[in-house]
């Protein structure tokens, strides 16, 4: 695999950052995330979208198009907690 340019990284970023996403089905890698809808915190340098699927962690999947589809935020409306990240400053459901 290669890695982007700084350029390349960045414009991805632009791209991807704070969208919500779908993995395409076609990847046995990511099965585990079909039908489920995150948030793409932000793209690395290696060209991977760490996506938030508010189950308590964040997953590198690669930044593009082959891997991952934007779902419009009234789709993601419904089926994306952003509360339910354990990455809050206080999360709620600390005691």
């Amino acid at each position: 695999m290669r890695f982007p340019t700084i350029a390349a990284a960045d414009e991805l970023k632009r791209t991807w950052t704070d969208a919500f996403v779908r993995v395409k089905p076609g990847h046995a890698e990511y099965e585990r995330f079909a039908g489920k809808v995150g948030r793409v915190v932000t793209v690395n340098y290696g060209g991977q979208a760490i996506v938030d699927f508010a189950d308590g962690a964040w997953y590198d999947i690669p930044a593009s198009a082959d891997y991952l589809e934007v779902v419009s935020a009234d789709e993601a409306q419904g089926k994306y907690d952003p509360t339910a990240n354990s990455a809050q400053k206080l999360p709620a459901r600390q005691g």
